[in-house]
């Protein structure tokens, strides 16, 4: 499962990233490293981008990007 089809409200714990160099450090910069916790917190009217809880901070994360972070332990 990827990052991109959590809902509001649903937690995971990020398992890995799938990414060329510029996007995965970003994403690495946010905190989605392995075994992180986050959260989806909302989304735009239009769906994309969603909000997601990170490590105490809500970041907006396009569709795209987040189709590259892989979660497991979705509740």
């Amino acid at each position: 499962m990827f990052l991109s089809e959590l809902n509001p409200r649903q937690k995971a714990r990020v398992a890995s990233l799938s990414c060329d160099d510029n996007i995965c450090r970003r994403l690495l910069d946010i905190g989605l490293t392995s075994g992180a916790n986050v959260e989806c917190v909302g989304k735009s009217p239009c769906g994309d981008p969603k909000a997601y809880l990170i490590r105490g901070a809500v970041i907006a994360i396009r569709k795209d990007d987040a189709k590259k972070v892989r979660i497991n332990g979705v509740n």
